[in-house]
């Protein structure tokens, strides 16, 4: 079955940086040929997209509430997906979740939670003020 695993999360000020990784496994098709997004969610909140990627990496979107300060990346050799974060202010603290769903040759981004299949376990990050 299709596993995928965040990782990277912790406590960092105000300020300050952290990268996320999501790492693939268990897949029946190539790494390559998955959509890929990250969503979070904050206590009493519904969960929020942040970014997505297309299978290529080719296009990229990312949520105005964090757009100039976070990037989204991936790497289908290491079977992996990023999540570069800096200047986190305290209303970035969420647990993180990675999502993917195979999309063959359909190269574009999905933005809503309803448009994933897989999903992982999520990564906290805390954002001290």
């Amino acid at each position: 079955q299709v596993r995928l695993v965040e990782s990277g999360g912790g406590l960092v000020q105000a300020g300050g940086s952290l990268r996320l990784s999501c790492a693939a496994s268990g897949l029946t098709l190539p790494f390559r040929l998955y959509a890929m997004g990250w969503f979070r969610q904050a206590p009493g909140k519904e969960r929020e997209f942040v970014a997505a990627i297309s299978q290529s990496g080719g296009s990229q979107y990312v949520a105005d509430s964090v757009k100039g300060r976070f990037t989204i990346s991936r790497d289908n050799d290491k079977i992996t997906m990023y999540l570069q974060m800096n200047s986190l202010k305290p209303e970035d603290a969420a647990v993180y979740f990675c999502a993917a769903r195979y999309r063959g040759a359909y190269d574009n981004v999905l933005k809503t939670s309803n448009e994933y299949r897989y999903w992982g376990q999520g990564t906290q990050v805390t954002v001290s003020s």
